[in-house]
């Protein structure tokens, strides 16, 4: 999307800049763009400012498993949340999960607003199935998952489970792969468990670009998405935009997306998720996953926003 307004960029480099802002709290935002009504972080980049300041939290995550992070990232985000915690007027959040979190780590429920984040599919996509399927070898039914291959993302339990539902004869589809390599000892245990399988069965297939994406979500049988946690789970939303049966994490962000007609499982059950596997490719939730996407626009989650905007303008 090209933005609407101007655009000013910093001269400090990214790295330096989100350091600076980090540690010192310089330079100000109105050093940079002039006089501003209200500054709006949307990552654990926080600029120093004198406008009242917008945080977006999309997650808690390295609170609740700091091995998942490297720990130049655990002692940023940390540094990151303090500043939240003091400085922060109005944190906005993608889901009641992400609120919880804040709340009981000491955010006042008073200053958090719960902004669900928004979905597009592409209806052509279904066209380019056939298409997209000859290109990576994609000639039987399949299971997606799409993510970033590193720890919370839980991918070496999805392909045991996987691995399992396949052996004991309940799974007959092929397993896709989509997405960058990341970091962290999962790949390596993911790699192990591939090696066990037909070479045929599982397609590891990296980062497709858009077009092809929303294909293979078009596609699928079903979307697998255990993750450990996430913020929102934005991957699940863009499943069920296609009308995609998911399987995802009991008792997480994903879970309230999906509601009643989701399959739900603890994503540290192998057993468990193996049987929500089979259960996902035989759902007929499809279409009732469809119609509750719907719900979640891109233009919903702008007004939203908007609203907490002109909340500190006029409290200005």
């Amino acid at each position: 999307m090209t933005p609407t307004g101007a655009v000013v960029r910093s001269r400090l480099p990214r790295t330096a800049l989100y350091e600076a802002w980090n540690r010192a709290r310089r330079p100000l935002a109105e050093s940079v763009t002039g006089a501003l009504d209200v500054v709006h972080a949307t990552t654990w980049a926080v600029p120093g400012r004198r406008a009242p300041l917008v945080v977006t939290v999309h997650d808690l995550a390295f609170l609740r498993e700091p091995d998942h992070f490297t720990t130049r990232g655990n002692a940023f985000f940390r540094r990151a949340l303090r500043l939240v915690e003091d400085e922060a007027a109005r944190v906005v959040v993608p889901s009641a999960a992400t609120r919880d979190d804040c709340v009981a780590h000491g955010i006042e429920a008073g200053r958090v607003r719960v902004v669900p984040h928004g979905v597009h599919a592409d209806r052509g996509a279904a066209a380019r199935v056939g298409a997209w399927r000859r290109r990576h070898g994609v000639a039987r039914p399949y299971v997606l998952w799409c993510g970033t291959l590193e720890p919370r993302k839980n991918v070496a339990r999805l392909v045991r489970a996987y691995a399992q539902a396949r052996e004991a004869g309940s799974l007959e589809h092929d397993l896709v792969l989509v997405g960058p390599a990341g970091w962290g000892d999962g790949q390596a245990e993911v790699a192990d468990v591939l090696r066990a399988l037909p070479p045929d069965a599982v397609h590891v297939l990296g980062r497709l670009e858009a077009a092809d994406l929303q294909a293979a979500y078009a596609g699928a049988a079903a979307f697998a998405f255990p993750s450990l946690w996430e913020g929102f789970g934005l991957p699940v939303l863009e499943a069920m935009a296609h009308g995609v049966p998911v399987v995802t994490s009991r008792g997480t962000s994903m879970a309230e997306v999906v509601g009643a007609d989701g399959v739900l499982v603890d994503p540290t059950d192998i057993e468990g998720l193996a049987d929500g596997l089979v259960r996902a490719v035989g759902s007929d939730a499809g279409p009732r996953l469809r119609a509750t996407a719907e719900r979640y626009t891109w233009s919903a989650s702008a007004r939203a926003h908007a609203q907490v905007y002109r909340e500190l303008a006029v409290t200005r």
